[in-house]
């Protein structure tokens, strides 16, 4: 909870000086002056704090292989939401596609006898997250700030009753501990701003194959660096999960070039 709180708040500080910098504070201002874009904001800002408490926790409960398989499946839940809620068409390779990745869960689930509970969280919460922020026009930015500004009250709270209690980490004797939660702010934001500034550059079959690479690098550190357990059932499961995001992604670029 400490971790997401420094999250919040130090997002908050970098997303208002970039904006500041951009001469884009004005926008914070007509999303606060529009009580129904503000209501959404409300709403996916706790989609996505939901998204970043899930993700630490499995972090720090050795699940890092589990936040790779949710990022994975991602993309798919995405497209199943445009499906159920948006009216968008799904071509044949897409609904194989979604069907893959349900059997590979599926069969995760009856042969371990658990549900893979974070890949879910994350992919659900992200999933709604994406599909309030399509529904409305606000600059991803902007909207960012708006969401973490509404954090910002809760989490100064926290901080507080934490001081009170004297269990908060971020403290002058410890250095390291305290930058590394400052850190947090930053490897936050400066992803979003770098994400926006390729967008307008790259094709979004592009943008769309590349954000395969988070979740891959997760997927080594996880195994490589913190040996995390694979079994057979993992293996076949990330297997099938690949699979369906090869004829998901193959199905766009063939579209795309078409």
């Amino acid at each position: 909870m400490e971790v997401l709180a420094h999250r919040v708040f130090w997002s908050s500080l970098l997303l208002v000086c970039f904006l500041s910098f951009r001469h884009k504070l004005k926008g914070i201002l007509e999303i606060i002056k529009s009580p129904r874009i503000l209501g959404w904001l409300v709403l996916s800002s706790l989609f996505i704090a939901g998204n970043w408490l899930c993700f630490i926790w499995g972090v720090t409960n050795d699940r890092i292989l589990e936040t790779s398989l949710g990022y994975y499946i991602n993309p798919l839940i995405s497209v199943f939401f445009g499906y159920c809620f948006l009216g968008e068409r799904l071509t044949r390779y897409q609904m194989l596609a979604v069907f893959i990745a349900a059997a590979a869960v599926s069969m995760q689930m009856f042969l371990l006898g658990k549900l893979p509970w974070v890949a879910f969280v994350l992919a659900l919460c992200f999933g709604f997250y994406g599909l309030i922020r399509k529904r409305i026009n606000v600059d991803a930015t902007t909207g960012l700030a708006v969401e973490t500004l509404l954090l910002m009250p809760p989490a100064v709270f926290y901080f507080l009753w934490l001081m009170e209690n004297d269990w908060h980490a971020f403290r002058v004797s410890d250095p390291d501990t305290s930058f590394l939660l400052a850190l947090a702010g930053f490897v936050t934001t400066i992803p979003l701003v770098l994400f926006n500034m390729a967008a307008q550059k790259l094709s979004l079959t592009v943008l769309g194959i590349m954000q395969y690479l988070a979740p891959s690098i997760s997927f080594l550190v996880g195994v490589t660096i913190y040996n995390e357990p694979l079994g057979v059932v993992q293996m076949v499961t990330f297997a099938l999960i690949w699979l369906a995001l090869a004829i998901f992604t193959l199905d766009g670029l063939f579209r795309h070039i078409s």
